[in-house]
Formats: structure tokens, C-alpha cells, sequence
């Protein structure tokens, strides 16, 4: 069913300073509390998922969660299980902790081969030390744009040894900015009090996250569905956790810290597709893991959206 007021006030703040609140309310008719028929058998079909959730100190953080096709069943149209039994579980991630604490979560289901993608809100259950249940508040498509389609494949499983241990700290290192410069995705989670924990997509050409010094990120806000989910939410918790994947050597680097908008920035580069729009980011802890260690990636193109920055 759709859902009648789908925007919380930092959302329609946000659309009002974009002026695109017209754009964001025509767009917000696609949010419901139920998945829609399309949707069940795309994510039954889908073998990663990107999590947010918040920790015991409020802290937010965004994981990826990867299993073999499969481990992901659609029962009914609000509510999704996940057979944790099934490969990729990395019992360290935060998340595991976080949702002790916190039941509401963010989840992205991505593929990017296609460039398909759907986003669910809700509540999460662990009935089982090998399931998880997602009650779905909110469910609703994204548009394709600033995907790279990269094609995901398993590896058998006895191709998987000699994962290295998980690492945490405070500053980047030197090849920790050195992935974070040559990135053209990651993904972010962010909350409102009151709406919940979303888990959202970006893409750009390789370069398009600065870093600024080893604690700051800047990134640009290129024009998207006018909802401004992530961006609303900055606007009322400046919290948020961002991961970005090393597609090469299958590690996740996981950052959580403090948003902070940025309007009418002068963009002689375009490095923001015409929005002027950027946020930083400033880190207060990351951490650094092995993903599933027999996925494969194989790069297949750019988005054709991605701005083209001057020279």
C-alpha cells in the first residue's frame, strides 16, 4: 500500500532548499509498506545486500552482507529471511552487535550487473543463529543512474583460505586513501530518529570522492530522484557510515562519522554535475575486513550519467 506521507521534516527541508519539492512529492508516490510483485523474485535472486544499522553510542554503520544465490527468501511481500548458514557471514561486523541494541535497519538490494536496485526499511529479527528476518516498513525502486555494472560470480568454496584478520583505527593509511581515490562506488547509511535507518548507493567516475586529509571525505551530490533520503537525513543526524568495496583483493572498508552539507559550492570542474551540491565527511573510526573470499568481479562498463568533470 502506498504510503501517504512518505517524507520527514529533513527530507521536504531539503527538497525545499533544492527546490525540487515538486519533483520529490510526484517521486515519493512510489514508497510503500509492502514489496511490490516485481520486486519479490528480484531479491530471492540476489546473492549481496548492503546493511545499515546503529550502534549502542548511536553510531551508524553500513555492512555488506554476501551469501551463495539463494540465501535470500522472500516469504510474503513484507518480509524477507536470510539464510545466514549459507557462505559469506562475517560474524565480526559491527552490524551483528548493532542490532542487540537497535532492531531498526536500512537494506539495499543491488544488482549491479543490471543496474536494478530496491531499498527496504525496516525492523530485523534473529530468531536463529543462522536466520534473519526483515520486517518491511518501507520498500521502494531506484533509478539506475551513477551504477557501474560490474558482473559478480562464486568461486568454489575450497578456493577460500588464509582470510586476513579484520583491522580497526582512527586516521586512513596511505592504501586506504589510495582506494577511497580510485573508488566508483560505495554505499552509505544514514537515520532519522523517528523514520529509521536507510541504506543508499553512490556511484561516479573513478576520482569522484575527494580526500580532503586522512579524516575528511568530500563528495559530490549529483542530481538523483529528488527525494533527498540521504540528504534529509543528514539534515536532522549528521551521523553516518559509509563502506566502500575493493572489488580487486575482497575487502570492505568500513567508516563511520559525521556528515555535513554543502550548498552553492563553487563547482568550475563540474565535478558535481551542475548541482553545486557536495557533503563532507568526517571519520571517527573505520574498520578494514575480508569479504567473502571467493567472489569474483568483473568490470563491465561506466554509467553513462556520470558527469564528465572539466578540465
Amino acid at each position: 500500500m502506498r504510503i501517504e506521507n512518505p517524507f520527514h521534516e529533513g527530507e521536504l527541508q531539503v527538497q525545499k532548499r533544492a527546490g525540487e519539492s515538486e519533483e520529490g512529492l510526484r517521486n515519493g508516490r512510489v514508497l510503500a509498506d509492502s514489496i511490490m510483485k516485481g520486486g519479490l523474485k528480484f531479491i530471492a535472486q540476489q546473492p549481496m545486500v548492503v546493511l545499515g544499522s546503529v550502534d549502542e553510542q548511536q553510531n551508524i554503520w553500513a555492512s555488506m552482507l554476501f551469501g551463495s544465490p539463494g540465501f535470500v527468501a522472500v516469504p510474503d511481500e513484507r518480509r524477507v529471511e536470510f539464510d545466514l548458514s549459507r557462505d559469506g557471514v562475517s560474524e565480526h561486523d559491527p552490524f551483528w552487535n548493532n542490532i542487540q541494541y537497535n532492531l531498526r535497519i536500512g537494506a539495499l538490494f543491488l544488482e549491479l550487473a543490471t543496474r536494478r536496485r530496491l531499498r527496504i526499511n525496516g525492523t530485523v529479527a534473529r530468531p536463529t543463529l543462522d536466520r534473519l528476518t526483515l520486517d518491511v516498513e518501507v520498500c521502494y525502486p531506484n533509478c539506475p543512474k551513477y551504477i557501474q555494472r560490474r558482473e559478480m560470480r562464486f568461486d568454489a568454496p575450497e578456493q577460500v583460505e588464509n582470510a586476513l584478520p579484520a583491522i580497526d583505527g582512527g586516521s586512513l593509511s596511505r592504501e586506504q586513501i589510495v582506494l577511497i581515490s580510485k573508488a566508483d562506488t560505495f554505499f552509505v547509511a544514514s537515520a532519522d530518529p523517528d523514520r529509521g535507518v536507510d541504506a543508499s548507493h553512490r556511484g561516479g567516475p573513478p576520482g569522484f570522492v575527494e580526500v580532503v586529509d586522512e579524516r575528511t571525505l568530500r563528495i559530490p551530490d549529483y542530481a538523483g530522484n529528488s527525494m533527498f533520503n540521504t540528504l534529509g537525513n543528514f539534515a536532522i543526524n549528521p551521523r553516518a557510515g559509509l563502506v566502500f568495496l575493493d572489488f580487486q583483493q575482497n575487502r570492505t572498508l568500513q567508516l563511520t562519522g559525521r556528515s555535513t552539507i554543502l550548498w552553492d559550492q563553487d563547482d568550475a570542474t563540474n565535478r558535481a554535475g551542475g548541482s553545486n551540491r557536495f557533503w563532507e565527511f568526517e571519520i571517527d573510526r573505520w574498520r578494514e575486513s575480508q569479504t567473502h573470499a571467493s567472489l569474483r568481479w568483473e568490470f563491465l562498463d561506466y554509467s553513462p550519467h556520470n558527469p564528465k568533470p572539466l578540465k
